[in-house]
Protein backbone atom coordinates (compact mmCIF):
# COMPACT_ATOMS: atom_id res chain seq x y z
CA UNK A 1 0.00 0.00 0.00
CA UNK A 2 2.94 2.34 0.58
CA UNK A 3 3.67 4.97 3.19
CA UNK A 4 0.75 7.15 2.08
CA UNK A 5 -1.93 4.56 1.42
CA UNK A 6 -5.47 6.02 1.41
CA UNK A 7 -4.16 9.55 1.94
CA UNK A 8 -5.52 12.57 0.09
CA UNK A 9 -2.64 14.85 -0.89
CA UNK A 10 -2.66 18.29 -2.48
CA UNK A 11 0.54 19.50 -4.13
CA UNK A 12 0.49 23.18 -5.05
CA UNK A 13 2.79 23.61 -8.03
CA UNK A 14 2.76 19.87 -8.61
CA UNK A 15 2.94 19.91 -12.40
CA UNK A 16 6.66 20.46 -12.96
CA UNK A 17 10.11 20.33 -11.39
CA UNK A 18 10.32 19.48 -7.70
CA UNK A 19 6.53 19.63 -7.34
CA UNK A 20 6.05 17.03 -10.07
CA UNK A 21 8.64 14.75 -8.49
CA UNK A 22 6.75 15.02 -5.19
CA UNK A 23 3.41 14.34 -6.88
CA UNK A 24 4.78 11.23 -8.57
CA UNK A 25 6.48 9.90 -5.44
CA UNK A 26 3.40 10.43 -3.29
CA UNK A 27 1.24 8.66 -5.87
CA UNK A 28 3.68 5.74 -5.96
CA UNK A 29 3.33 5.48 -2.17
CA UNK A 30 -0.45 5.10 -2.40
CA UNK A 31 -1.73 8.66 -2.06
CA UNK A 32 -4.47 10.14 -4.18
CA UNK A 33 -2.64 13.23 -5.39
CA UNK A 34 -4.24 16.42 -6.62
CA UNK A 35 -1.55 18.48 -8.36
CA UNK A 36 -2.16 22.12 -9.20
CA UNK A 37 -0.50 24.10 -11.97
CA UNK A 38 -1.43 27.09 -14.07
CA UNK A 39 0.08 25.43 -17.14
CA UNK A 40 -2.27 23.02 -18.91
CA UNK A 41 0.61 21.28 -20.70
CA UNK A 42 2.36 20.58 -17.39
CA UNK A 43 -0.82 19.11 -16.00
CA UNK A 44 -1.22 16.80 -18.97
CA UNK A 45 2.37 15.64 -18.59
CA UNK A 46 1.81 14.92 -14.89
CA UNK A 47 -1.19 12.75 -15.68
CA UNK A 48 0.66 10.95 -18.46
CA UNK A 49 3.61 10.14 -16.20
CA UNK A 50 1.66 8.97 -13.17
CA UNK A 51 -1.84 7.53 -13.13
CA UNK A 52 -2.20 8.43 -9.44
CA UNK A 53 -1.93 12.18 -10.07
CA UNK A 54 -5.09 14.17 -10.72
CA UNK A 55 -4.67 17.59 -12.36
CA UNK A 56 -6.18 20.79 -11.03
CA UNK A 57 -5.60 23.92 -13.10
CA UNK A 58 -5.09 26.87 -10.76
CA UNK A 59 -2.74 29.84 -10.67
CA UNK A 60 -0.57 29.42 -7.57
CA UNK A 61 -0.11 33.19 -7.32
CA UNK A 62 -3.86 33.66 -6.83
CA UNK A 63 -4.96 32.79 -3.27
CA UNK A 64 -8.63 32.86 -4.31
CA UNK A 65 -8.03 30.32 -7.09
CA UNK A 66 -6.13 28.08 -4.68
CA UNK A 67 -8.90 28.28 -2.09
CA UNK A 68 -11.50 27.35 -4.69
CA UNK A 69 -9.37 24.38 -5.79
CA UNK A 70 -8.76 23.21 -2.23
CA UNK A 71 -12.41 23.52 -1.27
CA UNK A 72 -13.44 21.55 -4.37
CA UNK A 73 -11.02 18.74 -3.47
CA UNK A 74 -12.21 18.67 0.13
CA UNK A 75 -15.84 18.60 -0.97
CA UNK A 76 -15.16 15.64 -3.24
CA UNK A 77 -12.92 13.60 -0.94
CA UNK A 78 -14.21 14.76 2.45
CA UNK A 79 -10.82 15.72 3.83
CA UNK A 80 -7.23 16.67 3.05
CA UNK A 81 -4.49 14.63 4.72
CA UNK A 82 -1.38 16.21 3.21
CA UNK A 83 -0.62 19.63 1.80
CA UNK A 84 2.61 20.41 -0.03
CA UNK A 85 3.25 23.94 -1.27
CA UNK A 86 5.99 23.78 -3.88
CA UNK A 87 5.13 26.66 -6.20
CA UNK A 88 7.62 29.50 -6.11
CA UNK A 89 9.65 31.90 -8.22
CA UNK A 90 13.21 33.15 -8.19
CA UNK A 91 14.31 36.30 -9.99
CA UNK A 92 17.64 38.05 -9.68
CA UNK A 93 17.30 41.67 -8.64
CA UNK A 94 20.03 43.48 -6.64
CA UNK A 95 19.07 46.16 -4.13
CA UNK A 96 19.91 48.99 -6.52
CA UNK A 97 17.43 47.64 -9.08
CA UNK A 98 14.69 46.65 -6.65
CA UNK A 99 11.16 47.59 -7.67
CA UNK A 100 7.83 47.38 -5.90
CA UNK A 101 6.53 45.12 -8.66
CA UNK A 102 9.37 42.64 -8.20
CA UNK A 103 8.95 42.65 -4.43
CA UNK A 104 5.18 42.17 -4.58
CA UNK A 105 5.42 39.47 -7.27
CA UNK A 106 8.00 37.45 -5.33
CA UNK A 107 6.35 37.72 -1.92
CA UNK A 108 2.92 37.32 -3.49
CA UNK A 109 3.71 33.84 -4.77
CA UNK A 110 6.39 32.60 -2.37
CA UNK A 111 4.83 33.80 0.89
CA UNK A 112 1.36 35.32 0.57
CA UNK A 113 -0.23 32.65 -1.62
CA UNK A 114 1.48 29.94 0.43
CA UNK A 115 0.01 31.35 3.64
CA UNK A 116 -3.56 31.46 2.36
CA UNK A 117 -3.31 28.04 0.70
CA UNK A 118 -2.22 26.61 4.03
CA UNK A 119 -5.05 28.39 5.79
CA UNK A 120 -7.59 26.97 3.32
CA UNK A 121 -6.26 23.40 3.52
CA UNK A 122 -5.92 23.38 7.31
CA UNK A 123 -9.67 23.89 7.61
CA UNK A 124 -10.10 20.40 6.13
CA UNK A 125 -7.25 18.60 7.91
CA UNK A 126 -7.51 16.45 11.02
CA UNK A 127 -5.28 14.53 13.41
CA UNK A 128 -2.42 12.80 11.64
CA UNK A 129 -2.31 15.31 8.79
CA UNK A 130 0.85 16.99 7.57
CA UNK A 131 1.84 20.23 5.88
CA UNK A 132 5.13 20.32 3.98
CA UNK A 133 6.32 23.72 2.78
CA UNK A 134 9.10 23.93 0.19
CA UNK A 135 11.59 26.57 1.29
CA UNK A 136 15.18 27.08 0.21
CA UNK A 137 18.65 27.25 1.70
CA UNK A 138 18.62 30.80 0.29
CA UNK A 139 16.95 31.67 3.59
CA UNK A 140 20.16 30.65 5.39
CA UNK A 141 22.81 32.29 3.22
CA UNK A 142 23.35 35.63 1.54
CA UNK A 143 23.42 35.49 -2.25
CA UNK A 144 23.99 38.82 -4.02
CA UNK A 145 21.05 39.73 -6.21
CA UNK A 146 18.55 37.44 -4.49
CA UNK A 147 17.68 39.37 -1.36
CA UNK A 148 13.91 39.47 -1.91
CA UNK A 149 13.77 35.80 -2.90
CA UNK A 150 15.79 34.82 0.18
CA UNK A 151 13.59 36.92 2.44
CA UNK A 152 10.45 35.31 1.02
CA UNK A 153 11.89 31.88 1.77
CA UNK A 154 12.88 32.97 5.28
CA UNK A 155 9.23 33.88 5.79
CA UNK A 156 8.29 30.28 5.01
CA UNK A 157 10.62 29.02 7.73
CA UNK A 158 9.06 31.46 10.19
CA UNK A 159 5.53 30.47 9.19
CA UNK A 160 6.32 26.81 9.84
CA UNK A 161 7.56 27.48 13.36
CA UNK A 162 4.42 29.43 14.23
CA UNK A 163 1.93 27.17 12.50
CA UNK A 164 3.50 24.04 13.99
CA UNK A 165 2.59 25.40 17.42
CA UNK A 166 -0.85 26.61 16.38
CA UNK A 167 -1.87 23.36 14.69
CA UNK A 168 -0.25 20.88 17.08
CA UNK A 169 -3.35 20.70 19.33
CA UNK A 170 -5.28 19.45 16.29
CA UNK A 171 -2.68 16.79 15.52
CA UNK A 172 -1.41 18.53 12.36
CA UNK A 173 2.33 18.67 11.77
CA UNK A 174 4.05 21.47 9.79
CA UNK A 175 7.57 21.18 8.41
CA UNK A 176 9.82 22.66 5.74
CA UNK A 177 12.03 21.07 3.11
CA UNK A 178 14.77 23.48 2.01
CA UNK A 179 16.46 22.40 -1.22
CA UNK A 180 19.84 23.58 -2.36
CA UNK A 181 20.75 23.62 -6.06
CA UNK A 182 18.54 21.02 -7.76
CA UNK A 183 18.95 19.87 -11.36
CA UNK A 184 15.64 21.12 -12.75
CA UNK A 185 14.87 23.12 -15.89
CA UNK A 186 16.12 26.23 -14.08
CA UNK A 187 19.65 24.86 -13.90
CA UNK A 188 19.55 23.22 -17.30
CA UNK A 189 19.30 26.72 -18.74
CA UNK A 190 22.51 28.05 -17.16
CA UNK A 191 25.92 27.96 -18.84
CA UNK A 192 28.37 25.13 -18.25
CA UNK A 193 30.70 27.57 -16.47
CA UNK A 194 28.02 28.63 -13.98
CA UNK A 195 26.94 25.05 -13.45
CA UNK A 196 30.52 23.92 -12.77
CA UNK A 197 31.24 26.81 -10.40
CA UNK A 198 28.13 26.09 -8.38
CA UNK A 199 28.73 22.36 -8.31
CA UNK A 200 32.25 22.91 -7.01
CA UNK A 201 30.81 24.64 -3.93
CA UNK A 202 28.68 21.63 -2.95
CA UNK A 203 30.48 19.22 -0.59
CA UNK A 204 28.84 16.17 -2.16
CA UNK A 205 30.12 17.40 -5.52
CA UNK A 206 26.98 17.47 -7.65
CA UNK A 207 23.60 19.09 -8.04
CA UNK A 208 20.65 17.48 -6.30
CA UNK A 209 17.91 15.60 -8.10
CA UNK A 210 14.18 16.43 -7.80
CA UNK A 211 13.47 12.91 -6.56
CA UNK A 212 15.83 13.48 -3.62
CA UNK A 213 13.73 16.44 -2.51
CA UNK A 214 10.63 14.30 -3.04
CA UNK A 215 12.07 11.65 -0.72
CA UNK A 216 12.52 14.26 2.02
CA UNK A 217 8.97 15.52 1.49
CA UNK A 218 7.69 11.95 1.70
CA UNK A 219 9.39 11.46 5.06
CA UNK A 220 7.83 14.62 6.48
CA UNK A 221 4.40 13.84 5.04
CA UNK A 222 4.28 10.26 6.32
CA UNK A 223 3.94 8.68 9.74
CA UNK A 224 7.69 7.96 9.58
CA UNK A 225 8.14 11.52 10.92
CA UNK A 226 5.32 11.40 13.46
CA UNK A 227 7.47 13.08 16.15
CA UNK A 228 8.77 15.83 13.84
CA UNK A 229 7.13 19.24 13.56
CA UNK A 230 8.41 22.78 13.10
CA UNK A 231 11.59 21.44 11.50
CA UNK A 232 13.56 22.51 8.44
CA UNK A 233 15.09 19.60 6.51
CA UNK A 234 17.83 20.86 4.18
CA UNK A 235 18.43 18.84 1.03
CA UNK A 236 21.48 20.67 -0.28
CA UNK A 237 24.45 18.32 -0.50
CA UNK A 238 25.91 20.12 2.52
CA UNK A 239 26.16 23.49 0.78
CA UNK A 240 24.69 25.51 3.67
CA UNK A 241 25.71 23.05 6.37
CA UNK A 242 29.46 22.46 6.10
Amino acid sequence: MGLLGNKVAVVIGGGSGIGLAISERFASEGAEVFATSRHEAALRAAVDRSAGVRPIQADASDPHALRRAIEAIAAERGRIDILVVSAGSSEQRPLADLTEEHFDRTFGLNARALAFATQAAAEHMGAGSAVVLIGSIAALIGTPGYGVYAASKAAIRSFARTWAGELAPRGIRVNVVSPGPIDTALFQAVTDEVREALTNRIPIGRLGRPEEVAAAALFLASAESSFVTGADLCVDGGLAQV
